[in-house]
């Protein structure tokens, strides 16, 4: 059965200076509401020549505590914007959950309104992990 979670989080891109075409940055998260914690992880970026197109792939290692349980759990994004449509998958990394998060599976969706960023996570554990 799925559980829905939800909340905001601050994030903190940070480029890493390395002569690359791409664009590589470290992320930094700090998640508050259903998930409180924090993540850790690395970005690869890539822009067009065309306003509003663009690419990314990440990952981020993700600690805290979800509705009461604790640990950790790896999630891989992938998004793209064409043209300024957007397309994004994150989704948590299979048998990447430690402690209490063992088993988890599932996806979140990130929401950027008027400057804020929120989060809506839909997720299993597992139990006999």
């Amino acid at each position: 059965m799925s559980t829905h979670a939800t909340g905001t989080f601050e994030v903190k891109l940070t480029p890493q200076q390395d002569g690359l075409a791409v664009g590589r940055l470290t992320i930094e998260k700090q998640y508050h509401g259903d998930l409180e914690g924090t993540s850790s992880g690395q970005m690869l970026a890539m822009n067009t020549s065309v306003q509003g197109s663009a690419g990314y792939v990440a990952m981020e290692r993700v600690s805290g505590t979800l509705q009461g349980r604790t640990g950790t759990f790896a999630l891989q994004h992938s998004g793209t914007m064409n043209r300024g449509e957007p397309q994004l998958s994150v989704t948590v990394v299979p048998d990447s959950g430690t402690e209490q998060f063992a088993g988890i599976s599932g996806k979140l969706n990130i929401i950027i309104a008027e400057g804020k960023h929120s989060y809506e996570f839909d997720y299993s554990i597992e139990e006999n992990s």
